[in-house]
Formats: structure tokens, sequence, C-alpha cells
């Protein structure tokens, strides 16, 4: 089934959607290969024949690889300060960065 070429308005909107900036010669260019790849695709769906097939999002059921999200106990505060190289007044003492104060 032949399919309508793209003009080139159509390659121009869809640069400026692409934020590219195109010369004419670049317009007629892709525009030609642009709707010799549409061609090609309406060609491939015509004879698959994509009425039978359901529409999907994803080509495999998606499963959740995550654990249950459970409280579990953690380090006290003392614990943690316990391996730190400097602490002071409860918190991670830390080097000044580009001299802040």
């Amino acid at each position: 089934m032949s399919r309508p070429a793209l003009t080139r308005d159509d390659v121009a909107h869809l640069a400026h959607l692409a934020r590219l900036e195109l010369t004419d010669s670049e317009l007629d260019r892709y525009g030609d290969q642009l709707s010799v790849i549409l061609s090609s695709v309406a060609e491939v769906t015509d004879a698959v024949g994509d009425q039978q097939i359901e529409p999907t999002s994803h080509a495999v059921p998606l499963t959740n690889v995550f654990r249950a999200d459970e409280v579990r106990p953690g380090l006290t505060r003392e614990q943690a300060l316990d391996q730190a190289p400097a602490a002071e007044d409860g918190q991670f003492r830390v080097p000044q960065i580009l001299g802040e104060e």
C-alpha cells in the first residue's frame, strides 16, 4: 500500500520538535529518507496483520524484583559514630570544604 510522502513542512516540524537546525538541502534529503522508512514500516505492519495483535506496553510481563519493605533494626548513633575517624556533638566531623564555615 502506497503512503503519502512527508512534506518539507512535516520534516521542518519534526526537526523543530527535535531541536535540530536543518538546511534546505537537508530538509529535502531527510524528507525522502524518512518517507522511505515510513513506507517500509507500513509495509511490514500491513504484512503482519496488526489487527489480531493485542497492544502491549512490554513484550514480556513485568514482575517486581524488589523485596518486601520491612522495618529492620539499624545502627544506633553511638554504633555509627564509633567507627568514624572524627565525631563532634553526636555528628560526623568532616574536613572543611571550599573555605565554608
